[in-house]
């Protein structure tokens, strides 16, 4: 393996602390991700006939959050150390010791918006493309904090822009963090400003979501170092793969299903 790479610099997690309260980084990128969504959710809002309110834009971010964190941490302890928590139902509650899954704050999203939706009477997929618009800059700046944290890293290489990370053994490794943030973050967002400018059916912008994120996802876990106690898993793919599939198959659908109900009422 190569000799070339880059050293991980010396990064303290916490930016500065005032008493017990300490400010971190990836603390940080989280509140930059709330911020970027509801800027960008006002703003939309504030579009002469956007059909939304300011208050409208709180309360959904309010049951967003809310579907980010318990579905992150449900769909976590179910995916990833479901073994763990037959042993220790209790495990479910620690959240203090980490893990979050991404794919259960998918669901733990959609799950709120449908309550969301009931009680603003919005329809349900013209509320999905407004909800995922808010989603890849979010998910950017977490990436960022990820990498800040050194953690999450990738596999072992020589590629010449290879980090050696702090606690990640001997051999250089793929910075994956930031292939996320830029495929995940960066590109989705793009791709998703740009598709939604075509005034695709409703709901075809959430499905793009949904099938960009799965294939971006999809691709960054060959550079990924797997998750230790899980491994490798079966026909050579880990869990963020195995869990990327269905993400890809209900996008695509979504927007096949978007298409058809469209040339159905272009006949009607």
């Amino acid at each position: 393996m190569s000799s070339s790479y880059i050293v991980f610099p010396q990064i303290d997690p916490v930016i500065f602390s005032l008493g017990p309260l300490s400010v971190r980084w990836y603390g940080l990128m989280y509140l930059i991700a709330f911020l970027m969504a509801n800027l960008i959710a006002n703003r939309a809002a504030d579009k002469p006939n956007s059909g939304w309110t300011r208050d409208q834009v709180s309360d959904l971010m309010f049951f967003g959050f809310l579907g980010v964190v318990l579905g992150g941490r449900i769909g976590y302890v179910l995916f990833y150390q479901f073994g763990l928590f037959l042993d220790d139902p209790l495990y479910l509650f620690r959240i203090w010791e980490g893990g979050m899954s991404f794919h259960g704050g998918v669901l733990g999203v959609m799950t709120a918006m449908v309550y969301f939706a009931w009680r603003t009477q919005k329809n349900y997929l013209q509320l999905g493309d407004f909800v995922v618009m808010l989603l890849p800059l979010g998910l950017g700046a977490g990436r960022i904090g990820n990498f800040i944290n050194a953690e999450l890293w990738g596999r072992p290489t020589d590629v010449p822009w290879a980090v050696l990370f702090p606690g990640a053994g001997p051999l250089p490794r793929h910075p994956s963090q930031l292939y996320e943030f830029v495929l995940e973050g960066l590109v989705l967002f793009l791709m998703l400003l740009w598709y939604r400018s075509k005034q695709p059916p409703a709901g075809n912008v959430a499905g793009l979501f949904l099938a960009g994120y799965g294939c971006f996802r999809f691709i960054v876990e060959f550079y990924r170092e797997p998750d230790a106690h899980l491994g490798v898993l079966s026909l050579g793919m880990s869990m963020g793969q195995w869990l990327c599939l269905p993400m890809i198959f209900a996008g695509v659908g979504l927007m096949i299903w978007g298409y058809l109900r469209r040339s159905r009422g272009a006949a009607i």
